[in-house]
């Protein structure tokens, strides 16, 4: 049933959709809980997870605005950069990534999201750490010095994690109705929804689309960076400004609706340790399904860790929403070699 009306902006169609929903048999048994695993990883090959849902909203807004040139942000192996350097190549417009690394005067290897990026055509940027955060002025002096030039740019947040962003996961709840009701036996069974927060655009589209789809579901994030206070913030500004840019006839109140699984963040951002690494292994053997290191590996193992302690402790069905990232395990794979 859904609470609310929605008018959908435009958007355009390069994810291939709906993805589907599969039981974790193996590890369902080994953890008391029935688990579920919806998968994003599949929306495309190259496209492949959460960023193209996203893209499709602002990449239609970019579109209508006749940009040529979009301009986006992320760390050095973004399935962000790269998801949008793949889409501005299908769309036939141009694209500038600033990413991020400790030495910009000795970028990573051409390896990844990275080696993607320049297959895609796209201009890589290289930034410090110090710089990156002031990614977004960054951003804003590019996109004016273009305009100065006669071009037409587009700035696009990091992460796609906008309000408009947020919109590519309020649809994905209505393929979840789908598969609860086929999967788990009517669309009012209660289950707890998880994903990684990483920018925390995908967990805002989430919490939204339960209220409005009234999906009977405990929508929750395992951060990867930062903690529990960031995300409260970052994902209520995004929740909010969705609420009023679309006029959601909803109640969102931050301190109630956001769901952190803090704790899980390990060494950092895109830093692994082995019990993560051993996990990404054993979904893999047991599942055939595979995790990336930055994203979904840091926050299943938050959710293993978690069933380990309590096996109810999500209520009697999890669905994990796995976000892609495959192409991150390939400058890990010295790493991976340690636990394989």
């Amino acid at each position: 049933m859904t609470t609310c009306s929605l008018s959908f902006p435009p958007q355009i169609n390069l994810a291939s959709l709906p993805t589907p929903m599969q039981p974790l048999r193996r590890l369902s048994q080994k953890l008391g809980v029935e688990l579920y695993i919806k998968r994003d990883d599949l929306t495309g090959a190259a496209l492949s997870g959460n960023k193209i849902r996203k893209l499709e909203f602002i990449l239609a807004e970019a579109l209508g605005q006749k940009a040529d040139m979009l301009i986006t942000c992320g760390g050095a192996q973004s399935n962000h950069c790269r998801a949008t350097a793949i889409a501005c190549a299908m769309l036939g417009l141009n694209c500038r990534l600033l990413l991020r690394t400790p030495d910009p005067s000795n970028p990573p290897p051409v390896e990844g999201n990275i080696l993607l990026d320049r297959m895609a055509g796209a201009e890589i940027v290289w930034i410090s750490p110090d710089e990156y955060l002031k990614r977004d002025e960054l951003m804003a002096q590019e996109a004016a010095a273009l305009q100065a030039d006669g071009r037409k740019p587009f700035v696009i947040p990091e992460g796609a994690s906008t309000s408009l962003g947020a919109l590519g996961y309020v649809r994905a709840t209505e393929e979840l109705v789908n598969d609860i009701t086929n999967n788990l036996g009517g669309a009012r069974q209660p289950c707890t929804i998880i994903c990684a927060a990483g920018s925390g655009g995908t967990t805002s589209g989430l919490i939204l689309g339960a209220k409005i789809f009234d999906v009977n579901a405990r929508v929750a994030g395992v951060n990867i960076c930062d903690d529990r206070d960031y995300f409260v913030r970052a994902i209520g500004d995004i929740c909010e400004q969705a609420v009023a840019d679309f006029n959601l006839d909803i109640e969102f109140d931050r301190h109630q609706d956001i769901d952190i699984i803090d704790g899980y963040v390990g060494r950092g951002y895109a830093l692994s340790r082995t019990e993560e690494l051993q996990l990404i292994k054993e979904v893999a053997q047991t599942e055939g399904i595979f995790l990336d290191p930055v994203y979904t590996g840091k926050a299943f193992y938050g959710v293993v860790e978690e069933l380990k302690r309590d096996p109810k402790c999500f209520g009697e069905r999890v669905i994990f929403i796995h976000t892609g990232g495959i192409f991150g395990l390939f400058p890990k794979a010295q790493e991976m070699v340690g636990v394989l």
